[in-house]
């Protein structure tokens, strides 16, 4: 059984950086994971979806983050990670690592993706 955990969360002031990093464990029992990503959940609000890598190393990303937040995994390490520049109060959330079998691998799937981690928290103050 696959599984993932999260880590790197923690309290940082607007304009910081923090980098997640989310521990893939259970890998080669028959499932294949062809989609890795990370979604978020601020209070209050919905399951948004943020940063998706396929196998190729193919990356897509919300608007939301694009050009501060970077994913990237490390296959030999089975980690995945991501690197969160610029920090703004409302990226204040619960992040969540999750992965899965399928292709599609863009931000507005991966809160529904198969595989997902317990979560970490960031906490963004101005």
């Amino acid at each position: 059984q696959v599984k993932l955990a999260e880590s790197g969360g923690g309290s940082v002031l607007a304009g910081g950086s923090l980098r997640l990093s989310c521990e893939i464990s259970g890998l080669g029992l028959g499932y294949d994971i062809n989609c890795m990503g990370w979604f978020r959940q601020a209070p209050g609000k919905e399951r948004e979806g943020i940063a998706g890598v396929e196998n190729d190393g193919s990356a897509h990303y919300a608007d939301s983050v694009k050009g501060r937040f970077t994913i990237s995994k490390d296959s030999p390490k089975n980690k995945l990670y991501l690197q969160m520049d610029n920090l703004k109060p409302e990226d204040t959330a619960e992040y969540y690592c999750a992965a899965d079998d399928g292709t599609y691998c863009y931000p507005d799937v991966l809160q529904y993706l198969e595989v997902q981690g317990q979560g970490t928290l960031v906490t963004v103050s101005s």
